[in-house]
C-alpha cells in the first residue's frame, strides 16, 4: 500500500523581506583590508574583528550561483528557498529561467588588473562546459554591466582602425610580434573595404600577437619598457603608454601588457556605467564598481593572469567589432532613483540616493529584486508589514515579485541603495 501523499511545495513566500548573508571572493587582484569596499560592506554584518589587513577582498556575490551562493539569515540557501517558493520569482521569470534567479549581483574592489577576458555566448558556453566543466563551470552566457562607484578604469572592445594603425606605426615592439605580413594588411585596410575584411585583418593580427612565443613576448616587453623609460625623459608619455608601464609592473613578461594597445581605454566617473555583451574582450583595471550579469561564472582568459589561459578559444570567439562602448548615466524613473538598463533580459540596476528624512516607495514589479544598502542607514518596510526593519550599510535583502518596498533614510548622511532586478523590458 502506498504511503501518504507528500504535501505540495509551499507556494507563497512566508516572509516578504528576506535578509541575505553573502559570500566574499578573495581573489589576488582585490583591494586589501579596510581599503576595500567589499571588506567594509561584508564586515558591517560580521561578528568577527574586522577585515584582515593583509587579505584581498575582491568581490561580494549576491545571488544563487553555486560558486558562492547567498543564504537567508534563518533559512538556508536562497536557491533552495526559491525552489520551495517559486511564486517569489513571479510566473514569467519562473517560466523563462527555470525557477532560479537569472542575475548575479556583485560589488568589486579592484587593486590590480583583472585578466584580458571575454564571456562566451550561450551556445559556446554549453560546448565549453561540456568539454571542460572544471574550468567553465556552467552552460550559461554572461553579459554584464559595471557601474562605477569610484573612478573605474577599464579596457573594453577593440579600438578603431585609425588608432590600431597608429599603434603599428608607433609601437615597433607590437609590430614585430604581429609580423610584417599581418601588419601590412592592417595598415592598408580601408573602411570602405567592408566590415568583414577589417575584422579578418584584425583577427589575424591580434591572434599573431596573443600566440607569440614566451621568449618573443618577453624580449618585446623588455625593449618596450626600456624605450618608454628613455622617451619619458624627453616627451610626455600617452595615457595608454603609462597604462602599459603600470600593467608591466603588475604582470611582468605577460602578453596582456602588449595587447592593451589594441583596446579602448575608458575611465568611468562615479555613476557612469558600461555594458559588455558576449564575446567582447575586456579587462577591469582599477577602482570599485557595482556589477550585474546573467547568472554565470564563465570566463575565457588570455592575458594578465596567473590562471588558466585559453588563448585559441579567446581569439576564435571574439566578434572583432570596433565600437566604443555606450556609456550609461542612469535615467530618472522617480524622485531619488536612477535606472541603468542594458540590452539584456536578465537584469537592470536601480540606484537610489535618499537624503536624510526622506522616504521612497518602490512599486511592486512582476519579478524578484535584491537590494544592497551601500551607505547610510534607515528603515525598510515591505508590503503591509506594520513596522519597518532597521537597515544599514552592508545589509542585503531579497524581495519577492509583486512586493511594494518603502525605504526611509534616518541617519545624518544620504542613504544609498542599489537594486538589481529582471530587466523591465522583459515584462513588456
Amino acid at each position: 500500500m502506498a504511503g501518504p501523499t507528500p504535501p505540495p511545495p509551499e507556494e507563497e513566500p512566508s516572509s516578504p523581506s528576506l535578509r541575505l548573508r553573502c559570500a566574499v571572493q578573495h581573489y589576488e587582484w582585490g583591494r586589501r583590508g579596510e581599503a576595500s569596499l567589499v571588506a567594509r560592506l561584508s564586515d558591517a554584518n560580521a561578528d568577527d574583528h574586522g577585515p584582515d589587513p593583509a587579505r584581498p577582498y575582491a568581490e561580494l556575490w549576491i545571488g544563487t550561483h553555486p560558486s558562492a551562493p547567498s543564504s537567508l539569515l534563518a533559512d538556508g540557501l536562497l536557491r533552495d528557498w526559491l525552489a520551495r517558493h517559486p511564486a517569489a520569482l513571479g510566473p514569467a521569470v519562473a517560466a523563462r529561467w527555470g525557477g532560479d534567479l537569472p542575475f548575479l549581483f556583485k560589488v568589486l574592489s579592484v587593486a590590480k588588473a583583472l585578466s584580458i577576458q571575454a564571456h562566451p555566448d550561450k551556445d559556446l558556453a554549453e560546448v565549453l562546459h561540456a568539454l571542460r566543466p572544471a574550468t567553465y563551470k556552467d552552460g550559461n552566457h554572461k553579459p554584464e554591466m559595471a557601474i562605477a562607484v569610484t573612478e573605474f578604469r577599464v579596457l573594453c572592445g577593440f579600438a578603431g582602425i585609425q588608432e590600431l594603425k597608429d599603434v603599428l606605426r608607433t609601437v615597433p615592439e607590437v609590430e614585430d610580434l604581429v609580423g610584417p605580413e599581418d601588419a601590412a594588411k592592417l595598415l592598408s585596410v580601408k573602411g570602405y573595404h567592408g566590415v568583414n575584411e577589417v575584422k579578418s585583418c584584425l583577427r589575424s593580427a591580434f591572434t599573431k600577437l596573443m600566440t607569440a612565443s614566451k621568449e618573443a613576448v618577453s624580449e618585446a616587453i623588455t625593449k618596450l619598457i626600456f624605450r618608454l623609460n628613455a622617451e619619458s625623459k624627453v616627451r610626455t608619455l600617452t595615457e595608454k603608454e603609462n597604462l602599459v608601464l603600470s600593467l608591466e609592473k603588475q604582470y611582468p613578461e605577460d602578453v596582456g601588457v602588449l595587447s592593451a594597445f589594441f583596446f579602448n581605454y575608458i575611465k568611468l566617473s562615479p555613476g557612469e556605467a558600461l555594458y559588455i555583451g558576449a564575446n567582447e574582450p575586456h579587462a577591469y583595471l582599477s577602482g570599485e564598481c557595482i556589477e550585474c550579469m546573467a547568472t554565470s561564472d564563465n570566463v575565457v582568459r588570455a592575458g594578465l593572469t596567473p590562471k588558466y589561459r585559453d588563448v585559441q578559444t579567446l581569439c576564435s570567439m571574439l566578434t572583432y567589432k570596433q565600437v566604443f562602448p555606450e556609456i550609461l548615466r542612469g535615467v530618472p524613473v522617480q524622485p531619488y532613483v536612477r535606472r541603468y538598463t542594458p540590452p539584456f533580459d536578465e537584469f537592470e540596476v536601480d540606484c537610489c540616493s535618499l537624503p536624510p528624512g526622506e522616504l521612497v516607495v518602490i512599486s511592486p514589479v512582476p519579478g524578484p529584486s535584491v537590494y544592497l544598502v551601500m551607505a547610510g542607514e534607515g528603515e525598510i518596510q515591505v508590503d503591509s508589514m506594520p513596522n519597518g526593519e532597521k537597515s544599514k550599510q552592508g545589509d542585503v535583502f531579497f524581495v519577492p515579485a509583486y512586493t511594494e518596498v518603502k525605504f526611509s533614510a534616518s541617519g545624518p548622511e544620504c542613504m544609498q541603495l542599489y537594486r538589481a532586478g529582471v530587466n523591465s523590458r522583459f515584462f513588456n
